[in-house]
């Protein structure tokens, strides 16, 4: 998918497994262990290196999803009300 609309942002304190499992609840597919698919629009998981605050380290994944400009426009604001949510 080139050229298409996307939207893109580093996410803190969400492990890799739980994001991609977010993405499959909002109707994609997993075809690969860093990319999920869904209708009109496809996902690029990645882990990204631990955020450090003295001796705590906290996880990091970098999402960026492309696809149809109306999809994400749905899309997006579901995934975000999961992702500030405690427990999805």
């Amino acid at each position: 998918m080139t050229s298409q609309p996307a939207f893109e942002f580093t996410v803190s304190g969400i492990p890799l497994w739980l994001m991609c499992e977010y993405l499959i609840e909002l109707g994609g597919q997993q075809v690969a262990d860093d990319t999920i698919k869904g209708e009109g629009w496809q996902a690029d998981v990645t882990k990204v290196e631990d955020a450090r605050i003295g001796s705590l380290r906290v996880g990091r994944v970098h999402l960026r999803v492309q696809g149809d400009a109306k999809v994400l426009q749905q899309l997006r604001p579901r995934l975000e009300k999961k992702l500030v949510r405690a427990g999805g």
